[in-house]
C-alpha cells in the first residue's frame, strides 16, 4: 500500500530527519490518542497528541503531551508566559494551523508557534505524533521532534 507523504513528512525529509509513516484505521467517532495507540498496538505513553492553545499575553502556542493526559492550563499558561490560557476552539484549528482535529501535527503548521513538549517524551527511543492527517502517524525520535519545532521540554501536567 502506497502512503502519500504529508507536508510534515516532507519537512522532515528536507531536514534529513529519520522517521516512519505509520497508517492506522480511523474511527470518526473516536479520534482520541488512546484509540490511535490501541490501533497501533503501542503504549499510550509514547503516543502524543498536539494541542493548540491561546494565552492572554503571548497569543497562540502548542503543547505536545502523552495521549491519555490532559494539559494543566495553569502550568501551560505559566510556562508560556501567560496569566491564563485556553484550548483553541475547534472551528479555529484549521484556519490557524492548516490541520483538522485528529490530524494536527506539531510539524508544518501555517506558522511556527512556540511549542512545549512534556518531559516524558525523553523516556522513549521514539514517539508517535500525527503526520498531519487522520489515519497517519509519524514515528520519530523525540530529540528530532524537539529540534524540528524548536520545542521546550517541560512539565505540562501533574503526574
Amino acid at each position: 500500500m502506497k502512503i502519500n507523504k504529508t507536508n510534515a513528512a516532507r519537512l522532515l525529509d528536507k531536514d534529513r530527519i529519520a522517521y516512519e509513516l505509520i497508517p492506522y484505521e480511523v474511527d470518526e467517532n473516536d479520534l482520541s490518542a488512546v484509540h490511535v495507540a490501541a490501533r497501533l498496538g503501542e503504549d499510550i505513553d509514547c503516543v502524543f497528541k498536539t494541542l493548540v492553545l491561546h494565552g492572554d499575553k503571548n497569543g497562540y502556542f502548542v503543547c505536545v503531551i502523552p495521549g491519555e493526559h490532559e494539559v494543566d492550563l495553569k502550568l501551560a499558561a505559566k510556562i508560556s508566559g501567560n496569566k491564563k490560557c485556553d484550548l483553541v476552539p475547534m472551528k479555529e484549528l484549521l484556519p490557524l494551523t492548516g490541520y483538522i482535529r485528529g490530524g494536527c501535527s506539531p510539524i508544518g503548521m501555517k506558522k511556527l508557534f512556540p511549542t512545549y513538549i512534556h518531559e516524558t517524551c525523553l523516556r522513549f527511543p521514539h514517539i508517535y505524533i500525527s503526520a498531519g492527517q487522520r489515519g497517519l502517524q509519524l514515528k520519530l525520535a523525540p530529540e528530532d521532534l524537539i529540534k524540528e519545532v524548536c520545542a521546550e521540554v517541560c512539565i505540562l501536567f501533574d503526574e
